[in-house]
């Protein structure tokens, strides 16, 4: 029998863990040629969570945890997750039940077809007309800087075969981007559509903060273009300058007793010049946190505790 990891990350969700527990079980219950195992690493909640999935752990060996010493944030923790997993396939399932686990049917149905990575994609959303239209505008942004192909509304939700889980292992890095990797490995996909469904209980943790982390993370994993942007744009701003200061010299030269510079055009030049100047270094401070990031080397997260994990 082929074994099925599901990888849930989790944090504060003492409302959501046991509901989260009893759907994947129930899915597995109707899939007779499968194994699976359960595996949730939990980012050191200061809830019940952990309690929660200690007893369901003491009467159920498919359930795994991982504890980690502290809050290792929501990049690193769900990627190591999927790291720990020894399933013939594997995949990372939120614990906010906004993302079905009756898909995991759907995603097998299309990986024993010899897809090595089934991918859902969400048909339709729920966010209001302003938050759309961002994401939209984000996505073709992505589409035509990206140097992978980019998948439209795809979150990161999807099955994995085992040797897409090995292409990954051997990706060192320190903040990885599950969506940006699953696209840069390059596999044969499969896309099931789906409506994402709105959270029942608990607050959620994405918050704006997140969301443009998300979408940092996602342009500078994937692309340059930013960086020669600002390179092009310096320069086009340059000659612009020298054109503009030119023309006010020849002007002032023709008429000198006439003309006056005025404080308006100095004060609005100094404003702009210093507001594409912060933008620029903005950009480039993006990368170089990213380089910052990578060359500590450090540990996706630090244990505090495992269980389960000794009945393979």
């Amino acid at each position: 029998m082929k074994l099925i990891s599901v990888v849930t990350p989790c944090f504060n969700e003492e409302e959501n863990i046991g509901e989260v527990y009893k759907q994947v079980k129930k899915v597995f219950e109707g899939l007779s040629k499968y194994t699976y195992e359960h595996i949730f690493i939990d980012n050191n909640s200061q809830d019940e969570t952990v309690s929660i999935l200690k007893d369901i752990a003491a009467k159920d060996t498919n359930v795994k945890i991982i504890v980690n010493s502290r809050n290792f944030g929501f990049i690193r923790s769900p990627f190591y997750g999927l790291l720990q997993s020894s399933g013939d396939a594997a995949t990372i399932l939120s614990a906010d039940l906004q993302d079905p686990p009756a898909l995991l049917v759907d995603f097998l149905e299309k990986w024993e077809k010899g897809f090595r990575i089934v991918i859902a994609v969400k048909k339709k959303s729920k966010f209001p007309d302003v938050m759309r239209a961002i994401k939209n505008i984000f996505y073709n942004i992505m589409k035509n800087m990206s140097e992978i192909d980019f998948i439209r509304n795809f979150s990161g939700y999807g099955l994995y075969d085992k040797s897409v889980i090995e292409a990954l292992r051997k990706y060192d890095e320190c903040y990885p981007n599950v969506r940006s990797l699953i696209c840069e490995i390059g596999f044969k996909k499969a896309e099931v559509e789906y409506l994402k469904s709105a959270r029942k209980k608990g607050r959620t943790k994405n918050n704006l903060y997140f969301l443009f982390d998300m979408s940092m993370l996602n342009i500078t994993n994937s692309s340059k273009v930013p960086l020669r942007i600002v390179t092009l744009l310096g320069f086009i701003i340059s000659l612009i300058s020298i054109f503009v200061a030119f023309v006010y010299f020849v002007y002032k030269l023709i008429y000198w007793d006439n003309f006056g510079f005025g404080m308006a055009p100095l004060v609005m030049g100094l404003f702009f010049f210093s507001s594409m100047q912060l933008f620029f270094i903005g950009i480039v401070g993006e990368y170089i946190g990213l380089i910052y990031t990578q060359v500590f080397k450090r540990p996706l997260v630090i244990e505090k505790e495992r269980i389960n994990f000794d009945n393979n």
